[in-house]
């Protein structure tokens, strides 16, 4: 058993990570970052969930590019295939639930 503070957590570089679970392939990080990530595109789904600060994630669809503030228990649902990049306002602290290995 471990239980995380998720708001004392930080990490030395933009998106550092530490592993919580990883259950049958499926892993759960919490990241810290103050950067953008990257526009990318990952091989499985993945859940993205703030919990604590803001994150403009931008996402493109068939109807262009789109973007969505996500504040403090918002999540966000990439299915596979969906081009999208984070964007923290400030500092901020994500759950990440994915594919083990995945972009």
């Amino acid at each position: 058993m471990e239980i995380t503070r998720s708001r004392d957590f930080t990490a030395e570089r933009a998106w550092g990570a530490k592993d919580i679970a990883n259950m049958n392939g499926i892993t759960t990080r919490l990241h810290w970052t103050d950067q953008p990530y990257r526009w990318h595109v990952n091989d499985g789904e993945e859940v993205f969930v703030v919990l604590d600060g803001q994150v403009e994630m931008r996402y493109r669809s068939p109807e262009g590019e789109r973007s969505q503030l996500l504040e403090v228990g918002d999540i966000f649902f990439a299915s596979v295939g969906t081009e999208h990049i984070a964007c923290p306002i400030g500092e901020a602290r994500v759950l990440v639930v994915e594919k083990e290995g995945s972009v």
